[in-house]
């Protein structure tokens, strides 16, 4: 639709279509989509969440800039002592936020993707797994507000956790986890609607024991999928959008997103970023340096629609999360908006909360 916006505030007032649109008229107009919503990031700009202090407005700003306008704060497998103090961290920003509008993407609360995963799938999480409780994770809830918490379903104390942790409110991933297919298939049924990074540091695909990613496939609601085009190859991801109703991109991003290639911090572990793969010194990924224009881009080069593109990056996050108010253009909803270039796709403004996102050119 060609058109005008109209916000008021932080909120859009009213759309407007243009009486007579024309083909040339729209070909040189540039191309306004909803605000993109990640929720998995670890980091970005050289800084990691689990820093703390002024590292999560840094990484808050950079990923702005890319086009995101809210996301969730992630954090890594740690000790419980260092995950609170990230999250006493992140709880500060999003009190500030709150007060003071800034122009950087709002943090809607934390994904928390360690410590409850299982040793034997971590990836390139540090090894500090454990078993969760309620009383736990609760306490971490007191401190900033949870909002997905990926936990691996392979003991009866995460079965039973997983139904109380949906009763209770929180949106449940599974995840770093080597279940079989029953497991998962049972963990779905006890409230778990998802997955977390499909295809990666889960139980693989066979015929004959499908494992979480065939579970995912056959059963999910939802599932994440990192869509750098190192993580998963590009007709894997063709494949999980046809099967799962509501695949969601995420950039699992960390300190190496909007950085040269080089070394970088990622929790307490060493990454390398080189020609935008990021890996343990083992060779194993471990995130990404991804950012959500590029996701799109990259959805839109394997072959995806630019309105399936946008709801995979907008639409599809807000809605795990039971957001009514964003991820979409429309009356009343935030005045949340990336303006891109009808051409490349370049983010050419960012508007967050009805404020305007000043770029400077790269």
């Amino acid at each position: 639709m060609q058109g005008d916006l109209i916000w008021e505030g932080d909120r859009i007032k009213a759309m407007l279509a243009h009486d007579k649109p024309t083909r040339e008229g729209a070909n040189l107009l540039p191309l306004i989509v909803p605000g993109f919503i990640d929720l998995h990031v670890h980091g970005a700009a050289g800084h990691d969440f689990m820093d703390g202090d002024e590292a999560v407005s840094a990484i808050a700003a950079m990923h702005a800039r890319h086009g995101t306008t809210a996301m969730l704060a992630t954090t890594m497998t740690a000790p419980i002592e260092a995950i609170k103090k990230a999250l006493v961290a992140i709880s500060n920003l999003m009190r500030r936020q709150s007060s003071t509008p800034l122009v950087e993407a709002k943090i809607l609360g934390v994904h928390l993707e360690g410590p409850y995963l299982s040793a034997l799938k971590l990836g390139a999480q540090p090894p500090h797994a454990k078993v969760a409780s309620l009383e736990e994770i609760m306490s971490l809830q007191a401190i900033a507000d949870l909002k997905v918490i990926t936990i691996a379903p392979e003991t009866d104390t995460h079965l039973q956790l997983i139904v109380a942790l949906r009763e209770a409110g929180f949106t449940v991933q599974l995840g770093h986890s080597g279940a079989s297919y029953e497991l998962c298939c049972e963990a779905f049924r006890c409230g778990a609607v998802g997955v977390t990074h499909l295809f990666n540091a889960m139980s693989g695909f066979h015929h004959r024991a499908p494992g979480m990613i065939g579970a995912a496939l056959a059963h999910a609601q939802f599932a994440e999928i990192i869509p750098d085009l190192f993580h998963v190859h590009p007709g894997a991801v063709l494949a999980a959008y046809r099967a799962i109703p509501a695949l969601y991109a995420v950039t699992d991003a960390t300190a190496a997103a909007g950085m040269p290639d080089g070394r970088y911090q990622l929790g307490q572990q060493q990454v390398f970023s080189c020609l935008g793969a990021v890996r343990l010194a083992d060779g194993t990924l471990a995130g990404s340096a991804l950012t959500m224009d590029q996701a799109f881009r990259n959805l839109i080069a394997i072959g995806l629609g630019i309105e399936q593109a946008s709801a995979m990056l907008s639409a599809r996050p807000a809605q795990i999360l039971g957001l009514q108010d964003r991820g979409r253009i429309s009356e009343g909803c935030h005045a949340d908006l990336v303006v891109l270039e009808r051409d490349t796709l370049r983010v050419r403004q960012v508007v967050i909360g009805g404020q305007r996102l000043e770029l400077n050119a790269d």
